[in-house]
């Protein structure tokens, strides 16, 4: 897991990781390919993968472009090399049914998965989904690298937790040391009083 802050750079070593490892820049499998607009950043330039043994499948997902990957998916519809017919659809559904749709469909069997902030197509019952799906395809062999900023998935059994801070840089935390477990206890702990303290 990723930990951090908006703007720590969670997503850009995500992306670079998902590059190197031969995967669309804007999600996908390795045998998707599509672009919509090429913002990704030069860090995969610099990093190198080591591999004990390298995934047959995997998945890169990021929620701000999984609207053109699903567009892509239905719009592929040939019918000898076209994905769409492989795929659910995706575009009638909510963006967080789609997307737990596709991850239950796509995302069991042993592989390679990075996620970019997931959460923010899923409630609290679809992380819930999520999580489940993850610890049984975990426990299959599959790999998970995920940008997030949900506790929910953070305290994931097993998790190494990496902290992104500007100033502090990268460390393995515990998921009671992060910053964001401790805001949101002394959120819940008094919803009202935090607000005020905002304000």
């Amino acid at each position: 897991m990723l930990a951090g802050d908006n703007g720590s750079g969670k997503s850009t070593i995500i992306e670079a990781i998902a590059v190197v490892a031969g995967f669309n820049p804007e999600g996908g499998s390795r045998n998707l390919n599509f672009a919509t607009f090429d913002t990704h950043s030069p860090l995969h330039e610099r990093l190198v993968l080591r591999w004990n043994a390298r995934p047959r499948w995997g998945w890169f997902l990021r929620a701000e472009t999984f609207y053109g990957m699903a567009s892509h998916i239905t719009q592929d519809d040939d019918p000898v090399a076209g994905v769409a017919l492989i795929f659910p659809d995706l575009h009638n559904r909510s963006h967080g049914e789609s997307f737990l749709t596709l991850a239950e469909s796509r995302f069991t069997g042993r592989g390679l998965y990075l996620f970019d902030e997931p959460e923010s197509a899923l409630s609290v019952h679809g992380l819930m989904r999520l999580s489940a799906l993850i610890n049984q395809s975990v426990a299959k062999g599959s790999q998970f690298i995920i940008s997030t900023h949900s506790p929910l998935l953070m305290a994931l059994p097993d998790a190494a937790i990496y902290e992104l801070d500007a100033s502090t840089g990268i460390g393995l935390r515990d998921f009671d040391d992060l910053t964001s477990t401790v805001l949101w206890r002394r959120f819940f702990d008094d919803p009202r009083s935090f607000h005020n303290k905002l304000l």
